[in-house]
């Protein structure tokens, strides 16, 4: 038995996608576990705060339901430390209008959400080491703050 898609929120969730833009900022000089563990955290944050970009979920050929996936491209762009730092003390004129989701260096050395929360409540601002950063929002903007940013390879 096939299942029966309703296309109608697809559309409605395409049409609102069409001037959305989001990439995540990665610090490239990273281990390549920890590159891949800051894109995963900042993509399922992201997935959470904006589920309007997962698209509703598809059958295959043979009738079985598949999870709905992103249904915008997102790049990881590379970055330093440096870069992230900067960007994301610059990011701050943008919010709210444009979602910044950050990943610390923190994750490496807390163990609980506890932990890392009370890190981040100690502070200072300026000692934060940023492994990643999340944009989402109008394609312009994330476009202009990003555009000279290569892939991450």
């Amino acid at each position: 038995m096939l299942f029966r898609v309703n296309n109608s929120h697809a559309k409605k969730g395409q049409k609102e996608m069409q001037d959305k833009k989001c990439v995540l900022i990665v610090d490239g000089s990273l281990p390549l576990g920890v590159i891949a563990n800051t894109a995963a955290v900042l993509g399922a944050s992201i997935g959470k705060l904006r589920p309007e970009m997962i698209g509703h979920d598809l059958p295959d050929s043979a009738g079985h339901l598949h999870q709905g996936i992103t249904t915008i491209g997102i790049p990881i762009l590379k970055g330093d430390g440096e870069l992230l730092k900067s960007m994301r003390a610059k990011l701050k004129e943008f919010e709210p209008e444009l979602l910044v989701i950050d990943v610390i260096s923190a994750t490496r050395t807390t163990r609980s959400y506890e932990e890392y929360a009370a890190v981040l409540k100690q502070g200072p601002e300026e000692q934060i080491e940023y492994f990643g950063l999340a944009l989402f929002g109008d394609k312009k903007t994330v476009t202009q703050l990003t555009g000279d940013l290569g892939l991450l390879r």
